[in-house]
């Protein structure tokens, strides 16, 4: 595959991915009642794994494409733009970007959160997996992956609390019978 079709499945993807949370947010928020900025770390270290991921030379960009990469990321692509928008929707104005309850916050178990509580999160991982897929070369994107992980694990233990504290039992159910963030691995 020529480095431009590359190039252009990359920012389709990405345009599509991003654009639930960039039209959610120009509806506006609900007021946040509690924020933990505490899961900011966890962002900082997802966004160390987008840029080690993406960190190549030009010599990649003249490396053909192989078939099955294309084929894992064009996957990756489409689950990641698939749950961000069902995510997204879902959540309406309770989505932000910092881990927060808003003060008519609700436990949403529909839609992609029947599957796994933290479907965007998972969405993250899938557009990363995907960016590797495409452009990804060692040593970094293992390293990438591993950030990534990381910090999905520190805004998921941040909102699980902030969930628990909220919503008691009924998170606890849901918890126990929803995987975090990767469907079938509790």
């Amino acid at each position: 595959m020529r480095a431009e079709y590359r190039l252009l499945m990359l920012a389709v993807a990405w345009a599509t991915w991003v654009t639930p949370f960039i039209l959610n947010r120009s509806r506006g928020q609900g007021k946040a009642a509690r924020i933990d900025p505490r899961a900011r770390v966890g962002l900082l270290f997802v966004a160390l794994a987008y840029l080690i991921a993406n960190a190549h030379g030009p010599k990649m960009w003249k490396t053909p494409l192989e078939p099955w990469r294309a084929a894992i990321a064009i996957f990756f692509g489409v689950a990641a733009a698939t749950l961000s928008w069902t995510a997204v929707g879902n959540l309406g104005r309770q989505w932000r970007i910092d881990a927060g309850l808003n003060t008519d916050h609700q436990l949403i178990q529909s839609g992609a959160y029947r599957v796994v509580r933290h479907p965007i999160y998972l969405s993250v991982l899938c557009i990363l997996a995907m960016d590797i897929a495409f452009v990804g070369t060692l040593p970094g994107w293992p390293i990438a992956m591993a950030l990534a992980i990381a910090g999905t694990e520190i805004r998921v233990r941040v909102e699980d609390n902030l969930l628990a504290g909220r919503f008691g039992e009924q998170f606890e159910e849901w918890r126990k019978r929803v995987p975090a963030y990767l469907p079938l691995i509790r």
